[in-house]
């Protein structure tokens, strides 16, 4: 499979583009910066909101894996997804976003989020705020084979590679132990899985270590 990255010098970017490697992807990898800290050979310097139709087509998907920390740049979250959403409209070629696990449901009702709760920290909520804004925005396109993957709660950098991990949906899940909880090398297993089976085309999904 063709694959493309983008913000591809990101960590949990850096980790799905060493296991689409190793599964024998051919990846191109896309970052603003000058250094590639990727693993992938073929890699162009390019901001997100510089890419074109031209730079990301023939690929089979698209990975986005912007992130941004600062509270100003939060707003980024939904322009970088939307102008990828307009660079591959009416294209096959799928897009998958690294999503957050602050828009999670803890509800049946789909009426409450994880980041509405008390003790949701405080810090976190510009961007659990920004990524739930980016997920109501791509719910809007039809024109976009998107899928967003939310981590669970407690989202590990270091964590181990366990390489096994519970698929769930809108809401937040737990596994056997009641943990949400994954690391991001068992995500980066997820993400890459969903990009051979694409089996959740405009869906949101959620992935917790088993």
């Amino acid at each position: 499979m063709k694959l493309a990255v983008v913000a591809a010098n990101g960590r949990v970017a850096q980790k799905v583009i060493k296991e689409a490697l190793d599964r024998g992807f051919e990846v191109k990898a896309f970052g603003r910066d000058a250094e590639n800290k990727t693993a992938a050979t073929d890699y162009v310097q390019k901001d997100i909101m510089d890419l074109t139709k031209e730079d990301l087509a023939d690929f089979d998907a698209v990975v986005d894996g912007f992130g941004a920390w600062k509270d100003e740049e939060q707003p980024m979250h939904v322009t970088t997804s939307q102008h990828l959403c307009d660079v591959l409209s009416g294209t096959n070629t799928r897009l998958l976003i690294v999503g957050g696990a602050g828009s999670l449901y803890v509800n049946s009702e789909h009426t409450v989020q994880v980041k509405d709760g008390a003790d949701f920290p405080a810090i976190f909520l510009p961007l659990a705020n920004a990524q739930g804004q980016e997920l109501e925005e791509l719910r809007k396109r039809n024109d976009v084979k998107w899928t967003f993957i939310s981590p669970a709660g407690d989202f590990q950098a270091d964590g181990e590679r366990s390489g096994k991990y519970i698929l769930a949906g809108e809401e937040l899940t737990l596994n056997s132990r009641g943990e949400s909880i994954i690391s991001y090398a068992d995500y980066a297993i997820a993400m890459v899985d969903e990009i051979e089976k694409g089996d959740h085309i405009q869906q949101r999904i959620s992935v917790v270590r088993k």
